[in-house]
């Protein structure tokens, strides 16, 4: 007996083929670039920084700016005095500053400095150093008149001062630590590629080994003690 079509038993599907593991190479590779673009896009900044102001610094006597000196005064208000006046039984010398004396440098003159002065019965110094230039102020404790002066170099003075960190605050010692860390992150990823790669490319190691032998070259034959 005839079985109708509308009966016949559906065909079997085809196999499924079989999804290939990934490889534990593909895996390190792709992690790995990853990891070199990622920390490429967040040292790109920092890294033309200072390799442009490592040229700079590095022809610093070369490179000459007249330096702009700006002067100002300011009487400090009544409870700024009050916090300034002398005690009998006060030692001069470096102490904290108290906060309405800070608070008012901060807003007169844009930075309390480290938050410290030096003391003396008659006047308050503090100092006020700041990238690519200086400044201080004297205040007198009696009257509150304050005498400011800030010395600016200019713009390749600022840039080498980040560059070196000097007086840049916190802030940016934090930022230049997570710059460097990044790239050793972005130096050592890219060691990895090119150990990956250096199979099909012969000249690989030549280059790298004169990489890291180079520094201690021109030491020994260009800089002398």
């Amino acid at each position: 007996m005839l079985t109708p079509a509308s009966e016949a038993p559906a065909p079997a599907a085809p196999p499924r083929a079989p999804v290939p593991r990934r490889s534990f190479r593909a895996a390190l590779i792709k992690q790995v670039t990853l990891w070199h673009w990622v920390s490429s896009g967040i040292t790109l900044g920092g890294m033309i920084l200072f390799t442009a102001t490592g040229i700079t610094l590095n022809h610093a006597s070369q490179i000459t700016a007249d330096p702009v000196v700006q002067i100002r005064e300011a009487t400090a208000p009544a409870p700024v005095v009050a916090a300034m006046q002398h005690r009998p039984d006060e030692q001069d010398g470096r102490r904290p500053l108290s906060a309405a004396v800070a608070s008012w440098l901060a807003s007169e003159f844009g930075s309390a400095g480290d938050g410290t002065g030096e003391w003396s019965p008659d006047e308050l110094y503090v100092s006020l150093p700041r990238p690519g230039g200086d400044a201080w102020v004297t205040i007198d404790r009696a009257s509150g008149l304050a005498h400011f002066e800030e010395t600016s170099r200019g713009f390749i003075a600022y840039v080498n001062d980040l560059h070196k960190g000097r007086n840049t605050g916190q802030g940016w010692s934090i930022y230049i630590d997570v710059l460097a860390v990044a790239c050793l992150v972005f130096t050592f990823t890219g060691l990895i590629l090119l150990a990956i790669h250096s199979p099909k490319r012969r000249t690989t190691w030549p280059i790298v080994a004169f990489s890291l032998v180079a520094p201690f070259l021109v030491l020994l034959l260009f800089v002398h003690s």
